[in-house]
């Protein structure tokens, strides 16, 4: 049994970091950030919505994944850079089911699709949660105690691995289903056309299964007799072993949640991008992850803040009126961002979490 009185204390928070001539400079590059909105707005309200609204959807998937991060972070302060790739074995299991069992083509019938995305989401969440926890019991577990660059480089290869594993799977072309798989009608519109914004079914599909799945995250952490054994381990794993808590157990099931996070993020992608290779956890990875730093590694809104914000930085970067030129300033803005905020801010928006004594 977890004891109530050890698992209710919170990860324990770093202190803040003083004010002083970075922390300036943070809030000079925030306002100016802000400042650029406000006039974008103003200038075209309309299409700044829209940008909002598919920003939104982006960061959505952007924040289930960088939940997995963060989660295995919080609780060994380690960075698994294998779970971008454990997300594109989920994407290539949904691509399998979609193409190879369902058979499915433009415009397919909504019961056809339903039962597709929902037989995918379980294989996925089960398939990806189980091989997570076989990654752990095999490559991490028994570098616990190793210095903390082992494990870090064991992360790499086994990513590497499961690259490769993707590659032979479904050869080096992208695996693509129909442009069309998921209903693109419009739900709503706001304005009159063609100045107007529109909201449109696949978008809103992301947000119907991450919502859910986000909130369910949250009520099994903070509620469940695991997830406070989850917190108890991210406090003080040694303690916890003391008051009866089986460690090695509660973090393979950390493990397990956050594949089956990556398996969920992998399904959508697929539905709603209708497109994956072997690759595409690598950049999609990097960006979650930095989602995650900015929120504050370790901490569970922060990576979901994290997620949001860096969906709306990316659309609204490649569709406002003043912006960079390309997806490929795009990346770079983003990953400028991660740089200012291990420079500025190291503890992230929400502050970082870690266990105790860590």
């Amino acid at each position: 049994m977890v004891p109530e009185a050890h698992v209710d204390a919170r990860w324990k928070r770093r202190p803040r970091v003083p004010a002083g001539p970075a922390n300036m400079v943070g809030l000079t590059l925030v306002g100016i950030l802000v400042a650029w909105l406000a006039v974008n707005a103003y200038q075209d309200w309309t299409t700044f919505v829209q940008l909002a609204l598919t920003g939104l959807t982006r960061g959505a998937l952007y924040a289930l994944v960088a939940l997995g991060y963060t989660l295995v972070y919080g609780i060994l302060e380690l960075i698994n850079f294998a779970h971008a790739d454990v997300f594109m074995i989920g994407g290539m299991i949904a691509a399998s089911f979609a193409l190879g069992v369902f058979d499915l083509g433009v415009n397919p019938s909504l019961w056809l699709l339903v039962g597709a995305i929902l037989v995918a989401l379980a294989v996925a969440m089960v398939g990806c949660g189980l091989l997570n926890a076989l990654i752990e019991r095999v490559a991490y577990r028994p570098l616990r105690r190793a210095p903390r660059l082992v494990p870090l480089i064991t992360a790499i290869g086994v990513s590497f691995i499961l690259q490769d594993v993707g590659l032979i799977w479904k050869g080096s072309q992208p695996v693509a289903l129909p442009v069309e798989t998921l209903p693109h009608g419009t739900i709503f519109t706001l304005g009159t056309c063609p100045k107007c914004v529109t909201y449109n079914w696949d978008r809103f599909f992301v947000l119907v299964v991450t919502v859910p799945v986000l909130l369910g995250l949250v009520w099994l952490v903070r509620f469940t007799r695991q997830g406070k054994a989850m917190r108890a381990a991210a406090q003080d794993k040694d303690a916890a072993a003391l008051m009866g808590i089986d460690v090695d157990r509660t973090i393979s099931f950390t493990f397990m949640i956050a594949g089956a996070l990556a398996g969920t993020a992998g399904v959508i992608f697929v539905f709603y991008s209708t497109t994956i290779q072997w690759n595409t956890g690598f950049t999609l990875g990097l960006i979650a992850f930095t989602a995650a730093v900015l929120g504050g590694i370790g901490n569970l809104p922060g990576a979901v803040l994290g997620g949001l914000m860096i969906g709306f930085i990316q659309d609204f970067n490649e569709g406002l009126p003043w912006h960079a030129p390309g997806t490929a300033w795009t990346q770079s803005i983003v990953f400028a961002i991660l740089i200012l905020i291990l420079v500025f801010r190291p503890q992230g928006l929400l502050g970082e979490q870690t266990p105790e004594g860590g």
